[in-house]
């Protein structure tokens, strides 16, 4: 159809022969399908085409300007540069006539190969032959291993210079530079210059929607990236288009091409991430954004069901894993503190290994918790990024999270990984809400699973085994009975601890459906955090608990306060813990740092700053030196030195950021190591096998432990159920809602702590709080009571509204212990 050039061409298939008649595209393909069944030869693009036609007419007279009329195809042009760009671009503009530059753009764009050579940094790196392509891919080679090099000094001069690193709590992206071939500001130039008109906009467009089919297809079946690593370029060039968020883009284009960049192998993701590290922060959020609106535009034009998942939504699905590139580049873009990780303990061994033999089973998460294989190639976690470049909130997806079936994804994520996408291998996109219900079902089944097992094995020894973790307390001495029973189990069988949880108070009527269970928790943490004790201090200013350095309790005392946390997330329990951010980051695996600080000793904090900003002879101003002095439990000093010697050592301009760092590592890490260490046995003897680490960042996991502090009541209203006869129109109905709206904070929290055994909000608010309002006979001078196992409260029906608020706050106020009514 457009023939090879050569107006001399003696080809008759070729449309540049004299005597070829034109034919419709129908004929043409197939007549190229039976030119291509009889292997007819090609005749090849002549070199030197015509431009003006000036040639063609001398070699054929007859040809007339009617036949031939004269255009610009710029056919010889088989990739783009800038300098190209702008010469097709002014030629355009002077004739008012946009088609060869669209023409071009269509041809370009929409070919793998020729968008690969397009925009290259020099004229020499444009490999058109084999031997040109070889020299290239040697000098790519030779390229990479100098940036290996590079890498491996930047990392010893980092290890070397560690302390440093530890006074302002981050670490230099230690990758160095990402070398492409790709001019990109050329290609922001050239996008920013031609996408103010609409004609070649919509060749952009045309040209992805022909373009990714083809790379589909090169990814799919052909080793493209290792074969030319410039392929990469494809994906680094279409993503600088700022128009990628348009409708148009967003239906016709985007879902093809982001499933062609989901299909890149691990290298190439890990190299694309990490270019997109250094880009600034508004590119990096246009990229989330385009993505996100992605992911949003296919969830709101569908519907979900059971039967059709949105896991199984392919552009959904592609959308998440190249959000996940941006996310890292997010994180490896911000401050980093890949350092200060807390040595990890051996898992407790205990007799379930084996009992697993015995009934021929493996627990699918024995090695411990899932890592990202784009994590492990980048080799940085999210717990390493202090600061993200954006929120890491901005990340989250909440269409998204309204119609993912949880239970269904929790399936593939546990079961069908390798044959099914599961949104918990994309965390960042779900809300603290979807993920804390995700870890309900992995506890819950473990719970079931200990009780099967338990029952196998009973069978098996001929020996009747509690399937059930059974606590048996006396209120008085619930620190002693919790303590023995606990420290029995996690000698014994650690596995224990994840079977269900029963607590009986004795003396005591109540059955535990949940609600004693929260109340022997809080009851355990009241006794705990008693400053009495001495096991924690406390701090009037933060109101937070530290540990106390000269806590004279052994680390058993530690030891249950960690079992008591893990038991609260194992057994979906919100506990009114006080803890700062610091001690969930350590939980997490991170040391505490200098930075950590501000939020638990803000007062030595800003002590520390104003040394490392002081601007005056340190040495002789402050007269410090690094011996540190602290008080005991009995008011009596204990000096430190932070180095040996210490005393001898002055603090200067020179060494103040190690004082800083060495100062910080060990208020929150040296001087409560064996009590942080005993903290931390204990929790992870609960939540070891949990996926916790691998879908929780360390303020969610607080927000797990101790609920959300903002009280939103509407919220609660909004979503309560009524039973007995009562509804949200009934007069009395009206009355309570008015009566709580009217309470103080304190009265508040009363009444959740009556109702539901905690005074806190779950993940996702008190709008999350199913609480069920039932009728309690007629007018009474009974209090209200509650079942907090399940939320409810019964209510008798007062025939005044003073009444009501008086039996409720009396009941809210003397709200101990448990009976059966």
């Amino acid at each position: 159809t457009e023939g090879c050039g050569n107006g001399a061409c003696t080809n008759e298939f070729c449309a540049s022969c004299l005597g070829f008649q034109p034919l419709d595209h129908n004929t043409a393909a197939i007549r190229a399908l039976e030119l291509y069944k009889m292997n007819a030869k090609l005749c090849g693009r002549h070199s030197t085409a015509f431009p003006d036609n000036s040639s063609a007419k001398e070699t054929h007279p007859a040809l007339s300007d009617n036949l031939f009329p004269p255009r610009e195809d710029f056919r010889e042009v088989h990739y783009l540069t800038e300098e190209k760009v702008y010469e097709i671009l002014s030629i355009c503009e002077g004739k008012k006539d946009y088609s060869p530059l669209i023409r071009v753009i269509g041809r370009i764009f929409s070919s793998a190969d020729a968008l690969v050579q397009s925009f290259r940094k020099d004229k020499e790196q444009h490999p058109n032959t084999k031997e040109q392509r070889k020299t290239h891919q040697a000098k790519d080679e030779d390229k990479d291993e100098d940036d290996k090099e590079r890498t491996t000094a930047m990392e010893q001069e980092s290890e070397a210079s560690a302390s440093m690193e530890g006074a302002t709590g981050s670490t230099e992206n230690r990758l160095g530079p990402v070398e492409v071939s790709v001019d990109i500001e050329a290609v922001r130039r050239v996008y920013d210059r031609l996408l103010s008109n609409e004609k070649i906009e919509s060749a952009f467009l045309n040209a992805l929607v022909y373009l990714t089919p083809n790379v589909e297809l090169d990814l799919t079946y052909l080793d493209v990236y290792n074969t030319n690593p410039d392929y990469l370029n494809i994906f680094i060039i279409v993503m600088e288009n700022s128009s990628l968020h348009s409708p148009e883009y967003l239906e016709m284009a985007m879902p093809l091409f982001c499933k062609c960049m989901s299909k890149l192998p691990l290298p190439a993701l890990a190299k694309l991430t990490r270019l997109w590290s250094q880009y600034s922060v508004e590119h990096i959020r246009r990229m989330m954004e385009t993505f996100q609106q992605l992911i949003t535009y296919t969830v709101i034009s569908n519907e979900y069901d059971s039967d059709s998942l949105v896991n199984d939504d392919e552009c959904v699905v592609a959308a998440a894993k190249c959000l996940k590139l941006v996310f890292y580049a997010n994180v490896l873009g911000g401050d980093l503190d890949t350092g200060h990780n807390e040595e990890e303990e051996p898992a407790s061994e205990s007799s379930e290994l084996t009992l697993q033999e015995l009934l021929g089973e493996e627990r699918s998460n024995k090695k411990g918790p899932r890592v990202d294989p784009l994590e492990k190639e980048l080799g940085v976690r999210t717990l390493d990024c202090r600061r993200p470049l954006i929120p890491f909130e901005e990340f989250v997806n909440e269409p998204l999270n309204d119609v993912l079936e949880m239970d269904k994804d929790f399936t593939f994520f546990k079961v069908d990984s390798e044959s099914k996408f599961s949104f918990q291998s994309c965390p960042f996109v779900l809300n603290a809400c979807t993920k804390s219900l995700g870890l309900y079902y992995d506890n819950r089944i473990s719970m079931y699973s200990e009780r099967r097992i338990t029952a196998l094995y009973s069978l098996v020894q001929g020996q009747q085994l509690n399937p059930y973790l059974r606590l048996k307390v006396r209120r008085d001495h619930i620190i002693d009975d919790a303590l023995v029973r606990l420290e029995m189990i996690s000698m014994e069988n650690p596995a224990d601890l994840r079977k269900q949880l029963f607590v009986e108070f004795e003396g005591e009527q109540g059955v535990d459906e949940g609600g004693v269970s929260k109340e022997f928790f809080q009851l355990v943490l009241e006794e705990m955090f008693n400053p009495d004790i001495g096991m924690f201090t406390y701090d009037e200013s933060t109101k937070l608990f530290w540990y106390n350095p000269s806590s004279l309790e052994n680390e058993a005392q530690f030891t249950l306060i960690g079992i008591v946390l893990g038991l609260a997330i194992y057994n979906n329990c919100i506990l009114d813990v006080h803890f700062p951010m610091v001690v969930y980051r350590k939980l997490m695996g991170k040391k505490g740092t200098y930075l950590d600080l501000a939020d638990s000793h803000p007062v030595l904090y800003q002590s520390l700053k104003e040394l490392l900003d002081y601007e005056g002879d340190v040495e002789e101003d402050m007269m410090i030196t690094f011996q540190i002095s602290q008080t005991d439990l009995f008011g009596e000093p204990i000096t430190y030195d932070l180095k040996e010697n210490g005393d001898k050592i002055p603090v200067n301009a020179d060494n103040r950021k190690e004082f800083v760092s060495l100062y910080g590592d060990y208020i929150l890490n040296k001087s409560v190591e064996r009590q942080f260490k005993a903290f931390r046995r204990g929790f992870q003897m609960v939540t070891n096998e949990s996926p916790l680490k691998c879908l929780f960042r360390p303020e969610e996991v607080e927000l797990l432990i101790c609920g959300s502090r903002n009280l939103d009541f509407q919220a609660l209203e909004e979503t309560t159920e009524y039973d007995g006869g009562y509804s949200k129109d009934c007069r009395i109905i009206k009355d309570f809602w008015e009566t709580v709206h009217s309470f103080g904070e304190e009265d508040k929290r009363l009444f959740l702590q009556f109702t539901t055994g905690t005074d806190r909000a779950p993940v996702g608010g008190l709008g999350k709080l199913k609480m069920i309002i039932a009728k309690n006979g007629p007018d009474t001078d009974r209090l209200p009571t509650s079942h907090t196992c399940f939320n409810a409260l019964l209510l008798p029906e007062y025939d005044s509204k003073e009444k009501l608020k008086e039996r409720l706050l009396k009941a809210i106020t003397y709200a101990k212990g448990f009976g059966m009514l």
